[in-house]
């Protein structure tokens, strides 16, 4: 079973653009947050607590507005691993309807090289995720 990670959010007004709805670029800010939450609940149970992710690829689909008042439940997870990159979807749920739809690519970096880690493919499995 995969872990996935859930925070609420308040829509207010500094989340929002001219046109009255959520800034997409507030979208992207928030699957960026929701990765960085998650991985700080997850890492403990590995042996890369010290290293840190980067975001190498992002794929977002805007299915419907979300508006000012409106509350947000973003879910995420770790998807299987495609080589070195470890894929992850982000879901914007208002009153249970798919608003939208997000998969990023991430890399890991060893904190004392900076350098790419390479990862099994079986790493989520291996820690119980």
């Amino acid at each position: 079973m995969q872990y996935i990670h859930t925070i609420e959010i308040k829509v207010t007004a500094e989340h929002l653009d001219h046109n009255n709805h959520v800034n997409n670029v507030q979208f992207v800010h928030w699957v960026e947050q929701a990765a960085a939450e998650h991985w700080d609940i997850l890492k403990v149970e590995t042996p890369y607590e010290n290293d840190y992710w980067i975001m190498y690829d992002h794929h977002i689909q805007y299915k419907k507005q979300v508006f000012l008042g409106d509350t947000i439940i973003v879910k995420t997870y770790p998807e299987a691993p495609e080589g070195v990159k470890q894929p992850r979807k982000v879901e914007f749920y208002v009153n249970d309807q798919l608003m939208v739809d997000s998969r990023t690519l991430w890399v890991l970096c060893d904190s004392e090289t900076n350098k790419v880690r390479r990862l099994g493919a079986d790493w989520l499995a291996r820690y119980g995720f």
